[in-house]
């Protein structure tokens, strides 16, 4: 008897111990191929996988802005199949309709899942370096294309994309949300202890020299959604730097 109540003791302990890491970590959405974790009450980290010959399944990060029954996405899903599956998450669950498609760079874990974007009639941005890199690589194409700065608007409320240096890629941006402060770095940007990550077309002696760009491009930052792993604040920032200065 003893033991089986030592047995349901552990038991809930265990259970209520995953409900609290489920609660801290805010995953609103959970399936094989889809995570998706509130960061504050109007963004979202989808989170999705990509199976890689140097690093494995990876976990790939993008970006959702919800405000006024509208969204924006940024970076997709890595392929057609799971960009649905976010699409259809965004507008039954919240009820919102998806405004754009952003994409940091040129990468399978930014756009792979452009298409099924595209096929929804929902329109994509892209630096014009990206659309030329993508195009060189016969991968789906963003089809508005800008040099330096975009901004979007979601009824009175804006996101600055802006491309500040290279870093991860010739062309990666981040996309700086106004009224949250919060910063979509793509994999320009590390969480923390990470390593320096696929560096084929990397710019590594610039790359902390744009990271700085950023800090001082947007000065009030208070969180930081990483291409890969945790989000965090400013630490990001600092870490980055530090792992790429020279």
């Amino acid at each position: 008897m003893k033991i089986a109540i030592k047995t349901l003791v552990v038991f809930v302990l265990i259970v209520l111990q995953s409900c609290t890491i489920e609660k801290k970590n805010n995953i609103v959405y959970k399936t094989e191929t889809l995570v998706i974790e509130q960061i504050t009450p109007t963004i979202f980290k989808h989170k999705t996988y990509l199976q890689t010959q140097d690093f494995g399944n990876v976990g790939c990060n993008g970006m959702i802005y919800i405000t006024d029954n509208k969204a924006l996405v940024f970076d997709t899903p890595t392929s057609d199949t799971v960009s649905k599956e976010l699409i259809d998450w965004i507008t039954t669950k919240k009820k919102a309709e998806v405004s754009g498609v952003v994409v940091n760079h040129f990468h399978k874990d930014c756009l792979g899942g452009l298409n099924a974007f595209h096929e929804q009639g929902i329109s994509s941005y892209a630096n014009n370096l990206t659309i030329t890199l993508a195009k060189a690589k016969n991968r789906t194409l963003p089809q508005n294309g800008f040099d330096g700065k975009l901004t979007l608007a979601l009824g009175s409320h804006k996101v600055i994309t802006q491309f500040l240096g290279e870093g991860h890629t010739k062309d990666n941006t981040v996309s700086y949300v106004e009224d949250e402060k919060v910063l979509y770095g793509g994999c320009m940007l590390k969480s923390l202890k990470a390593s320096k990550g696929n560096l084929e077309d990397a710019n590594v002696s610039a790359w902390s020299t744009t990271v700085t760009n950023v800090k001082t491009t947007f000065p009030n930052i208070k969180t930081v959604i990483p291409g890969h792993g945790k989000v965090g604040d400013t630490s990001l920032l600092d870490y980055t730097i530090q792992l790429f200065k020279e």
